[in-house]
């Protein structure tokens, strides 16, 4: 039983008597109160409306709010490097920085989204531009997801009338050697006892890595004005955008530094901004009230190797003010060549930064491709200046009102300086047929995507493709070609005229156009070009006259009903060139294409439409006899065209395999380029697909007979190691070398092993024109010992384009363990700078002893080679591209599709559209194999024989 609880008798007492005592006050307490209220009345409190709070968290899309203007930023950056070590001392690159960025509130807001990436941000403040009031930081929070975003959430509310405000910020980051945003690179100089290290800073801004440099709006319309100073050490030269405006010398942490000041840019994107701090010197050239450098390292500048650039830069610069009837705005523009650039070259207003091989020109090693490649990246950077600086697309779907513009008109500029090249021609050969290929596959893309299809870095990345410069130098080619020149420039000039030093969309191109032109068409005839994927194959019966478009596919999946405005040039036998815009789907009958006995029809003269043509047999028959018979009657151009499009009808199984092998065979008898270009480039899909299989030898003694010819025609040249007078007849001769001897051809391979010796035993007689190609030949068909000797010529080169030649080359040899350790090679910065890394796996991938070494290694290193070049401009996707585009077989296939799973999409990247594409191609190459594999043996066959 449990224990109980007692008390006393008093206490029980006491206890009731307080308890009835309270219980009376509470009554009397009540009743009071009542009396009180009947007296006066109590007031209800006021009543407030809901209202809406304050956004809290990241916007919904990856797009910076609406919020907030920027007008200028004071940006201060101090990089901790040493260009020369001094007394063995170890680098620790990184870099400090402060900014204040002036901004224009228009609705009220207590969040401030700017970009940061890989930034540690050590201080925020914002205030109040007139006033000067701080306005509190509650707390800052750097997303580090895709939007790269930099919050920063405030203790009062941003008044959105209009009110200026300034955010102060400092920050350090790492200078790393990835290529992008502000980076460190390393170098060689030649001194009389050996190589001495040097270091330098360079930057790379574009497409959004301004942000890994300072805090920033780091999107194409939020321009504005860009106050710079870079401090750096006492022995180095700074440069920016703009010219120098003050030098300062001031001691901090009792060494000596320069801060050097420049003078407000003008405004401008984010991506334009550039930096560089180095050791290098400068070739100067006056023009009018601009200064022209070109930099490089002391030794290249002191060879002359700048000469090249100093004389084209002011006249091409000329050509453009005139045309465009736009000054350049700046007072000075710089051009830098940097050893390790990611890029072939960046258009940063006033200072231009490009990779060696394609500023630097030394004649006595250089080739006249290498030349040519000088001159017009030079000119695609130039015309930049105008078409993306002064003139920016709102956002990056239109990147290319950029690209497309820079591509086509560097072909006007070097034609300028160059008029002997006929230069204009050449774009079909370099830039309609590549892109047309990459056009023709279901994964491609319109040239103006959404803006919401283009959101993430990586997806902004993987439009720097061959849609955006290639086919947008095409279209713009093509309307030039429809409206005529004149008017298209006119309609040039008043674009850039009504949008400088602001953003446009391509509408506003189109109707800049119209008011300056006769043609009031433009937008509708241009609509399809610019926002549907694709291109159009037109298919002509010249019995019956009709005519019909559909959306031109490699691999059909279906009907597309696409209509495009087509600009159609044709002619007949009689030679006589119409033109007329075909806007139906068609069939439709036109008379003009009804042919009588003996005529041909030819349409798209001159490739100056972005299309593919389709007759029926009996007229591609009767062009095909007159190649035979009189190819001059074809014009030049167009003898190209017919083989490349037939052998991509062909693809696309539009007509029989044999067609476009007939259209070769005139070739024994053609010594002009641009067929042979046509040809060779259509005949290398035959070797990626058959390389592997029996029908590579007869391939190789048919390639064999057509090619000898065409040697023969070169061989005193090459002989004697003169060069042709004509550009394409150059570059004829090492098309002609290069078939022969990797076809080969006695002569040609002997040739190339006794040039290849004779510089083994110190006498190097290559004409720079033919070094890749006998170069490659050698290795080839070489020993180790050869293999090895091309390895030390390419440590010991200190001219870039030596480099590359000798690069590709060790990439041409057949011995598999060689190979193998050249990819381990791409490992190593040190032995191939990380700039070389994706075009050097490719050279592998190229050759058929080293592609699947090549595609097993990409796999292997996968994880490593994404994260070190999948970010900015060198993107992964050309990677992917080569290394795959043997496959073929079902095997392949499989191994592609694990690859992607293996992988989503987070981790391919802005690789993950190659793939894509990679996918596809090899899914249309197994169906083609399977069902051509036989006719093309047969025909190879037939005509190897000997007659």
């Amino acid at each position: 039983m449990g224990k109980g609880v007692y008390i006393s008798k008093g206490l029980a007492i006491a206890t009731v008597v307080v308890t009835v005592s309270a219980i009376c006050g509470i009554v009397l307490m009540v009743v009071m109160y009542q009396l009180q209220i009947e007296k006066e009345r109590p007031i209800r409190p006021p009543t407030f409306a809901p209202t809406t709070p304050f956004p809290t968290g990241p916007p919904p899309s990856l797009r910076l709010p609406d919020s907030l203007i920027p007008e200028s930023y004071e940006i201060f950056l101090q990089p901790y490097l040493y260009v020369e070590l001094p007394n063995a001392t170890d680098q620790t690159p990184f870099f400090k920085g402060k900014s204040t960025v002036r901004f224009q509130c228009v609705k009220n807001t207590r969040s401030i989204f700017l970009h940061a990436l890989q930034l540690n941000v050590t201080k925020v403040v914002v205030t109040h531009s007139v006033t000067g009031k701080n306005i509190g930081v509650e707390r800052t929070t750097l997303h580090e997801n895709e939007s790269n975003f930099f919050e920063i959430q405030l203790k009062d509310v941003l008044i959105g009338n209009g009110s200026y405000y300034e955010l102060f910020t400092e920050f350090k980051g790492q200078l790393l050697d990835d290529l992008a945003g502000l980076y460190m690179s390393q170098y060689s100089k030649n001194t009389s006892d050996e190589k001495e290290k040097r270091f330098l800073v360079a930057s790379q801004m574009q497409p959004t890595d301004a942000r890994k440099v300072f805090p920033c709006f780091d999107e194409p319309a939020m321009k504005a004005v860009f106050n710079v100073t870079i401090i750096h050490r006492s022995d180095t030269k700074a440069q920016s955008n703009s010219k120098t405006d003050a030098k300062t010398v001031v001691n901090i942490d009792g060494e000596k530094w320069v801060a050097t000041k420049f003078a407000p840019t003008p405004r401008m994107s984010t991506y334009l901004l550039a930096f560089t701090v180095n050791g290098f010197e400068s070739k100067d050239t006056d023009y009018g009230h601009i200064k022209i450098k070109i930099f490089a390292r002391p030794e290249a500048v002191k060879a002359g190797h700048a000469d090249y650039a100093s004389i084209i830069t002011p006249e091409i610069l000329k050509f453009y003010e005139d045309r465009f009837n736009l000054s350049y705005p700046l007072f000075k523009l710089d051009q830098i060549a940097l050893p390790d650039f990611g890029a072939g070259a960046m258009e940063n207003w006033g200072l231009i930064m490009y990779r060696e091989t394609a500023l630097l020109y030394d004649e006595h090693v250089s080739s006249t491709s290498n030349k040519e490649w000088i001159a017009t990246v030079i000119a695609h950077e130039l015309a930049h200046q105008w078409f993306g600086n002064l003139v920016t697309m709102k956002w990056w779907n239109n990147l290319w009102l950029n690209e497309g513009f820079a591509t086509y008109m560097s072909y006007l500029g070097v034609d300028h300086v160059e008029p002997d090249w006929n230069i204009r021609d050449l774009i079909v050969l370099k830039e309609i047929q590549p892109a047309m290929e990459l056009d023709s596959l279901n994964s491609s893309h319109p040239l103006s995507s959404t803006e919401a299809e283009v959101q993430t870095p990586s997806e902004i990345s993987s439009l720097f493709d061959g849609i955006s410069y290639s086919k947008g130098a095409a279209v713009l080619r093509m309307l030039s070609a429809y409206i005529g020149e004149s008017f298209f420039f006119a309609g040039l000039k008043r674009y850039l005229q009504m949008y400088k030093y602001t953003n446009a969309e391509y509408a506003d191109l189109w109707k800049c156009m119209e008011e300056a032109s006769i043609y009031k068409d433009i937008q509708s005839i241009m609509k399809g070009w610019t926002e549907q994927v694709g291109y159009p194959v037109i298919t002509i019966n010249t019995t019956s006259g009709e005519v019909f478009q559909e959306r031109f596919v490699l691999n059909q999946t279906g009907s597309y009903g696409l209509i495009w405005q087509v600009p159609i040039k044709y002619m007949k036998s009689d030679l006589k060139v119409e033109d007329e815009v075909f806007k139906e789907k068609g069939p439709v009958r036109n008379p003009e294409f009804v042919l009588t006995p003996g005529q041909w029809l030819l349409v798209n003269i001159n490739c100056t439409g972005y299309y593919r043509v389709n007759y029926d047999e009996d007229n591609w028959n009767k062009l095909i006899d007159q190649l035979e018979t009189n190819h001059d009657y074809i014009p030049l151009i167009n003898r190209g065209q017919l083989i490349d499009d037939a052998f991509n009808l062909a693809r696309a199984k539009y007509i029989n395999v044999t067609l476009p092998l007939k259209t070769t065979k005139y070739l024994v008898n053609e010594t002009e380029y641009f067929p042979w270009e046509s040809a060779l480039n259509n005949l290398q899909f035959f070797i990626l697909m058959f390389d592997r299989s029996e029908i590579y030898g007869p391939m190789q003694k048919y390639l064999r007979k057509q090619v000898i010819p065409l040697y023969n025609y070169f061989q005193n040249y090459t002989e004697n190691a003169t060069i042709p007078e004509k550009l394409t007849d150059q570059y004829n001769q090492i098309n002609a070398i290069s078939v022969a001897c990797s076809n080969d051809v006695p002569e040609c391979t002997e040739m190339a092993t006794k040039l290849f010796q004779e510089w083994r035993n110190g006498t190097n007689r290559i004409p720079p024109n033919l070094k890749s190609t006998i170069y490659c030949s050698a290795i080839a068909s070489g020993d180790e010992d050869d293999w090895n000797f091309a390895w030390k010529q390419y440590e010991a080169a200190t001219i870039a384009t030596e480099k590359d030649k000798l690069r590709y080359a060790l990439s041409c040899t057949k011995k598999i363990w060689l190979l193998n350790r050249y990819l381990e090679y791409t490992l190593d910065p040190t032995k191939i700078r990380k700039m070389d890394v994706v075009s050097t796996i490719n050279h592998i991938a190229r050759n058929v002893a080293g592609q699947a070494l090549a595609w097993d290694f990409i796999r292997a290193h996968w994880t490593q080679i994404s994260q070190d070049y999948g970010g900015g401009l060198m993107s992964v996707g050309s990677l992917i591209d080569e290394v795959t585009e043997r496959f073929s077989s079902e095997f392949e296939l499989q191994q592609l599709k694990q690859f992607q799973r293996d992988y989503d999409e987070d981790g391919m990247g802005p690789a993950t559209r190659a793939l894509e594409q990679a996918i596809e191609r090899t899914e249309a190459n197994i169906q083609w194999v399977k069902e051509n594999k036989q006719t093309v043996l047969n025909w190879f066959l037939q005509e190897s024989l000997v007659h």
